[in-house]
């Protein structure tokens, strides 16, 4: 999910520094979406910040290309602050604390299911790991491409529908020049230059989930969460949701209030991208990675987003565990969101879409895409909703084979980089071990992985895999480091509780 800007050529560079998912003139527009989904109304701000001479929200970069004036950057901040106390009328069907989601989920998984075979778990995981990095290095050169783009792109060189890696042998230079690759994703991402697996942030959060697991257990706190970023994550390698908590926490605002403090990208995909862990490490539990995911979430979503993170890992746990298809593991997902939520809907939504397709092939699938575009077009790219149903809707039609949610869940466009990992992830974990995995897909990795994360740059996909089996439940893990107890249920730590451990720097 790295969100960058793209390239820009000298002369085309603004004067002044834009950090991207921060500045309040852009953010104000993206707040005004968010009321729009919501339900608030909003249309008093909205005109007073038309008004004022302020712009819409950037529709796919992460700033707007020149600063506000001091004037327009104060109003902004204020109008901000107006919105968010606007009532959402659909918070009681969407709400964020844990004891009144799980109450609004009649089919919350209260009983963990069956350990996986013995010796199984470790070769699966390794599966997942190098799923969800095939999946995501996919993705990685289209990242941001509308979806015409990854269309052309894919039938300019041969490979529609998608079924290989991207290329540029045989593109057309017009088509190249009409859609340029993602950031720097040309030169690492490709077919004929992949050599291991580039850093993206897709990779980075599960090497911080197990860092997370490993000093604090799991029973660990949002503000864990929060001191293991201020260590070990550097704050340009954050973005949306994640970069405006970490501006927060250095603000001083604590968890929760991180992720609604002028945040308006608290329902975007950005929790969802760092549920793998508390799955592959709860195999055959969704409710327990349901909860692990939930303290995760809460320090920069709320509602859909926090749903989205809770999705994807009981789904993952319960493709670790062993013992179900991938429709078992749709089912164990969406029995841990509440279900009035708009995630609910998206998810049944990118199910049904996927069913109703009568061919059931990869071309058979474009009119999946096109139908979930009709019905969620007018989100965010980078929105859980949109990237929900998708995710759902590709693995349902491609009844869990790894190629085929891989390909799929990238070729329907959104963000493809993120919901090509999740995919890569689940699939993995059903195919059950490396060996079962395509090598088209695998050899190109190397074995290695690139990560800004603590010293494990380099790391190979097999130790990784170790390392996770060592802290899933049941395969040895210790309850939590040093008899710690998670916070009580739905509830977050105090300043208190978030003071740094003996011998910490106070950070």
């Amino acid at each position: 999910m790295a969100r960058r800007q793209p390239a820009e050529s000298p002369d085309q560079r603004p004067a002044a520094l834009r950090l991207t998912w921060v500045q309040p003139e852009d953010l104000i527009g993206h707040e005004l979406r968010q009321a729009a989904e919501d339900g608030r109304d909003a249309s008093s701000v909205e005109n007073r910040w038309r008004a004022a001479g302020g712009h819409p929200a950037p529709d796919r970069a992460g700033a707007s290309p020149r600063p506000a004036t001091p004037y327009l950057r104060a109003l902004a901040v204020q109008l901000l602050d107006e919105l968010a106390a606007l009532p959402s009328p659909l918070a009681d069907d969407e709400p964020t604390d844990l004891p009144a989601i799980k109450a609004a989920c009649p089919a919350w998984p209260a009983v963990p299911g069956p350990l996986p075979a013995p010796g199984s778990l470790r070769p699966r995981l390794e599966a997942a790991w190098l799923g969800r990095a095939a999946g995501c290095l996919l993705g990685k050169p289209v990242e941001t491409l509308p979806l015409a783009g990854i269309r052309a792109l894919a039938r300019a060189t041969g490979n529609w529908p998608l079924r290989e890696w991207f290329t540029e042998a045989g593109l057309d230079p017009a088509v190249a020049a009409r859609y340029p690759w993602h950031g720097r994703s040309g030169t690492t991402s490709l077919a004929e230059n992949i050599d291991g697996m580039p850093e993206d942030d897709d990779l980075d959060h599960p090497v911080l989930g197990l860092l997370l697991l490993q000093r604090h257990g799991h029973g660990f706190r949002t503000a864990d969460v929060a001191r293991l970023w201020l260590d070990e994550l550097p704050a340009g390698r954050t973005f949306t949701a994640e970069r405006v908590a970490y501006r927060n926490l250095l603000d001083g605002i604590e968890p929760p209030h991180t992720a609604t403090h002028r945040n308006p990208f608290r329902e975007w995909i950005g929790a969802l991208i760092r549920a793998d862990v508390f799955g592959w490490t709860r195999p055959g539990d969704p409710g327990g990675a349901a909860e692990a995911a939930w303290r995760d979430a809460t320090l920069t979503h709320t509602a859909n987003g926090v749903y989205g993170e809770m999705f994807a890992a009981a789904a993952i746990a319960a493709a670790a565990g062993g013992h179900t298809d991938v429709h078992g593991c749709l089912r164990a997902g969406l029995a841990v969101v509440p279900e009035r939520s708009r995630l609910a809907r998206a998810v049944r939504s990118g199910i049904e879409a996927a069913r109703a397709e009568p061919t059931g092939s990869d071309a058979g699938f474009a009119d999946v895409v096109d139908r979930l575009h009709r019905a969620y077009g007018h989100h965010h790219w980078v929105h859980v909703l949109p990237n929900a149903a998708l995710l759902a809707a590709a693995l349902t039609h491609a009844d869990g084979s790894f190629t085929g949610s891989v390909c799929r869940v990238v070729s329907g466009g959104w963000d493809t980089d993120s919901n090509g990992a999740t995919a890569g992830s689940l699939a993995g974990l059903l195919a059950g071990a490396p060996e079962a995995l395509p090598a088209r897909w695998t050899a190109p990795l190397r074995n290695r992985l690139t990560t800004t994360v603590s010293d494990l740059n380099g790391i190979g996909f097999d130790a990784l895999a170790e390392r996770t089996t060592e802290l899933a439940v049941g395969h040895g893990a210790r309850p939590s480091r040093g008899g710690a107890r998670p916070s009580p249920e739905g509830t977050h730590p105090s300043a208190e509780d978030a003071r740094p451990s003996p011998g910490g720097d106070g950070r």
